[in-house]
């Protein structure tokens, strides 16, 4: 037989950019992206490397379950950690924290443009050392979804007659036998049973063979004579035919798989379930949206729910994710049959049953997820990281928090993320952001191997990432270069973010956590065609934008990009405001603390319960002292305070007003404070540091602005809203959500508005849940005795007098 070469060209790169990976063939996808993908690689070919176009049609999610694939024998520690690749959601919404579109956390502003000195190593290496690497990581990286994701069919003999291509592959036949085939089809009438087997055959030819026969007039022929004799065909000799179009590549759309469809439809109530699954899982294969026969297939299993093996109950959860179809009428009946065969099931079959739950959105109790994850816990390192990040997908759905979880995965995960392609790595990391846990090492070695398979990060991986990060307010050691090559690959999908525009504020939002504010990218999020776009989006967008939008204006005061119109912001202020009143302001720990305010500095006129800062959504009391700590009326506006006012019918001139503070803090001598001394007061110290600067020094040099620095110029701090001789008093009323789990260290949204509000001239002072939640159980004069420390600190008035 005649040997032919044949040589693939690659065009020459005047810029260099990112090596694509495979869409993944089979998932349930839109129409749209399909379309995506004319190009994809049918069923057996030879992968090869692909150049990914500057400005692709449209988004694509990739996978590589294979990449997951944990090493039985040690041979991770062989794999190069440079060239090795491995693989809504909002964070916790907060009782006192209106809630946001993508999820939450801070320290000094730096340049967030990456230094033109760390230009990616792709751009100096020459061609041929790229395509070399690059290759190596797109045969890790690539992989087809028909087969990987199912790794769990492995696991079981079962599964062969449930899934299509899970039986060991049968024998090539010659390229000279698919010729005789398509001869005898043209030449004469095949009888019902001799056409499925021509397609049985056809399918086992060598795969560039059966790339050509799409195209070959004679196999056009043959599934003319396969439609017009569809009804002749045994159920199994039709489920044959449509198995043989899986490695034939043949298209969605295509008039025989139209006919099948409607044929098994047809039949599907005369089928048993072994063979329905059996169907379906070929319809996925396929790439084929076939939401009537799967209507039909959900309603015969709820029917025949008893008769359901462990195997057909699992397939079935995967058919269900992979058609984003959940079936309200079986939610129960999946919990119970979990619950019923929770120790019967292989590891990677609970990843597959939780990677289905979450593609479909199916609800799951908090006692089902919680002995998934018990069992989990004890078995992680027998378990493969793909089927670890589909448990970790599910418990990240459900926000549950399972602590031995997190505990143990903190133990094994971080070893495993060289070998993790970056979905992979993305999901463990949001899920830390997500479920508010802080683990050091998970994140350091996240921050380590993220630098090199950045180009491989799809705009949302990108935006993950920052958000992640910033959300548990964690600067890696090597930040700069974590920081820089995530803002570079920002600029690269910059084309995205006007289809995906919650990846740009997601992204921004992290980096504004972080005090970092790429000028670019914000100037092209604030612009007013990219505010429109996200009025299109299916989040809500407008509190993100406002966040972004406000926190510029106060850190970047040299900015002078785009910026968000005050008509809009102020319709943002009110929305944010109407959210408050019914939500925040009525907290029970936060109108205890503001009561108990008033009665102590003398009436509603000296503390409002207010959002000094809208767009950080939570609330602050605010307080204003005079330098020798007496307080100074100001909320006038306040409804309960105004009416007070009038009702007493007297006029506030200066020397009544001096009488009333004067007094009144004459009856407030300090009191001695019993059992406080147990108490951790973190901020005692700032407070007392703070006001006595804010007494002897200029207000700008009390709390020296963060800047962000611009070449050529220096920053200048916002302006400062304390009057000469006052202290302004921001006293933060916090709760857990306002915090990492189990710990005290601050989410960057409540770092990034403490910070703002210094920048402001405010005197930040916490009343940590810790201490104000226990106090709400003591007496009335336990907690007024708290608060008048706080707010009237020793060391503050005799520095103050």
């Amino acid at each position: 037989m005649a040997t032919v070469l044949m040589c693939r060209r690659l065009p020459r790169l005047g810029r260099v950019t990112a090596f694509s990976t495979r869409a993944e063939r089979g998932s349930s996808k839109s129409k749209k992206e399909k379309q995506d993908k004319p190009g994809a690689a049918k069923a057996g070919t030879e992968s090869g490397a692909t150049i990914q176009l500057l400005k692709p049609q449209d988004y694509r999610v990739l996978y590589n379950p294979a990449a997951y694939a944990k090493s039985k024998a040690g041979s991770q520690q062989h794999v190069d950690r440079d060239s090795s690749i491995g693989d809504t959601f909002s964070s916790p919404g907060t009782a006192q924290t209106f809630p946001t579109a993508s999820s939450q956390a801070v320290s000094p502003v730096r340049n967030a443009l990456p230094k033109p000195k760390s230009s990616t190593l792709l751009e100096q290496s020459s061609l041929a050392m790229l395509h070399k690497e690059e290759a190596e990581k797109e045969k890790r990286e690539m992989h087809d979804s028909k087969e990987d994701p199912r790794m769990f069919q492995k696991g079981r003999p079962e599964y062969r007659s449930l899934s299509c291509g899970s039986a060991e592959p049968a024998q090539t036949l010659p390229a000279e036998e698919g010729d005789w085939i398509l001869q005898s089809v043209a030449g004469c009438e095949a009888s019902p049973g001799i056409l499925s087997d021509y397609f049985l055959r056809l399918s086992r030819l060598p795969a560039e063979r059966r790339a050509a026969l799409l195209s070959d007039p004679r196999f056009s022929a043959l599934c003319h004579r396969a439609v017009t004799a569809i009804r002749l065909l045994s159920t199994p000799d039709l489920i044959q035919i449509l198995k043989a179009c899986v490695p034939l590549a043949v298209p969605a759309s295509h008039p025989l798989l139209n006919a099948c469809e409607a044929e098994f439809c047809r039949r599907a109530w005369d089928m048993g379930l072994e063979q329905l699954l059996l169907v379906a899982d070929c319809w996925r294969c396929l790439e084929r949206s076939v939401p009537s026969y799967l209507g039909i297939l959900f309603s015969y299993a709820n029917l025949h729910w008893k008769e359901l093996t462990l195997p057909q109950f699992v397939q079935l959860l995967y058919i269900i994710g992979e058609g984003r179809r959940s079936p309200s009428d079986l939610a129960q009946k999946v919990e119970s049959t979990i619950l019923k065969h929770l120790d019967a099931f292989t590891l990677e079959e609970l990843g597959a049953i939780c990677l289905g739950l979450f593609k479909s959105l199916s609800g799951i109790s908090e006692h089902v997820m919680r002995r998934i994850a018990d069992r989990v816990s004890l078995q992680m390192e027998d378990m493969s990281t793909y089927a670890l990040v589909n448990v970790l997908k599910m418990l990240r759905y459900t926000r549950m928090d399972h602590v031995p979880l997190m505990r143990e995965l903190g133990k094994v995960i971080p070893a495993r993320i060289p070998a993790t392609n970056i979905q992979g790595i993305m999901h463990i990391t949001l899920t830390y952001s997500s479920l508010h846990f802080f683990d050091e090492d998970v994140l350091a070695a996240v921050a380590t191997s993220l630098p090199s398979k950045v180009s491989y990060c799809r705009s949302k991986d990108a935006a993950k990432f920052l958000w992640s990060f910033g959300c548990l307010d964690y600067e890696p050691p090597n930040e700069e270069e974590f920081y820089s090559s995530l803002i570079k690959q920002l600029h690269a999908k910059l084309h995205e973010f006007s289809k995906f525009p919650e990846h740009l504020l997601t992204a921004l939002l992290g980096l504004a956590f972080v005090k970092r504010f790429p000028e670019e990218l914000i100037d092209f999020a604030l612009r007013e065609e990219f505010v429109e776009k996200t009025r299109g989006s299916k989040y809500e967008l407008n509190k993100d934008l406002f966040t972004l939008g406000k926190s510029v204006e106060i850190e970047c005061p040299t900015y002078q990009g785009s910026q968000l119109p005050p008509q809009l912001c102020q319709e943002f202020t009110e929305m944010v405001s109407s959210f408050a009143e019914r939500e925040i302001y009525v907290r029970p720990e936060i109108t205890e603390a503001t009561s108990l305010l008033e009665s102590m500095l003398g009436g509603p006129e000296y503390v409002k319960n207010h959002m000094i800062l809208p767009h950080t959504r939570s609330s602050d009391l605010e307080v204003r002292l005079a330098t020798d700590g007496h307080p100074i009326p100001f909320n006038f506006k306040d409804p309960v305070a105004a009416k007070k006012l009038k009702d007493m019918g007297v006029s506030l001139t200066d020397d009544l007003m001096s009488q009333l503070i004067q007094g009144r803090a004459h009856k407030l001598s300090p009191t001695e404070v019993g059992n406080e001394g147990s108490i951790h007061r973190q901020d005692r110290g700032d407070a007392a540091a703070a006001l006595l600067l804010g007494a002897a020094l200029p207000a700008a040099q009390a709390e020296p602005p963060a800047r962000l620095w611009q070449p050529g110029e220096q920053a200048e701090p916002p302006a400062r809203l304390c009057q000469p001789g006052e202290v302004r008093l921001a006293l933060q009323v916090s709760n857990r959500n306002h915090f990492c789990y189990g710990s005290r260290r601050l989410l960057g949204l409540h770092c990034l508005k403490r910070r703002q509000l210094r920048l402001l001239g405010y005197t930040v002072l916490e009343i940590p849940f810790w201490e104000w939640f226990p106090l709400l159980k003591r007496t009335r004069s336990e907690k007024l005795s708290y608060l008048h420390y706080k707010v009237f600190c020793p060391q503050l008035l005799t520095r103050a007098a």
